[in-house]
């Protein structure tokens, strides 16, 4: 009676191993969650929008906390940037290096998102 037992434990384990490796193999015509993302922002031609909200929502982080308390409103409208700056100084010394600006947003974004900064 034991071995009959042992045998039924080993068949349920290997029943067990069978239908985990099922459920954990990925079929071919599958994609990664950022795929199916990039082929939805694609297919709804909304790709350039994500990225220009991208860039307002991680404006903080990427210009830093000394700049992002002086900053009002942020938004983008035909591939230029609006920028609401607090501080004259600021603005003046912002308005001085737009083109690193630039580069460092659409580098942030890995496309072509801003053309120019205006701080208003």
């Amino acid at each position: 009676m034991q071995p009959d037992i042992a045998r039924q434990d080993r068949n349920r384990l290997l029943k067990r191993q069978r239908m985990k490796k099922e459920y954990t193999a990925r079929k071919a015509e599958t994609y990664t969650l950022k795929e199916a993302i990039d082929e939805l922002l694609n297919a709804y031609k909304i790709r350039g929008k994500f990225n220009e909200t991208y860039l307002i929502s991680s404006w903080s982080r990427i210009m830093g906390p000394a700049i992002a308390n002086r900053t009002g409103k942020i938004y983008i409208s035909n591939k230029k940037l609006y920028v609401q700056i607090t501080s004259a100084p600021l603005k003046s010394e912002l308005g001085m290096s737009k083109s690193k600006i630039i580069e460092i947003l659409n580098r942030e974004a890995q496309t072509v998102v801003v053309e120019d900064v205006i701080f208003i």
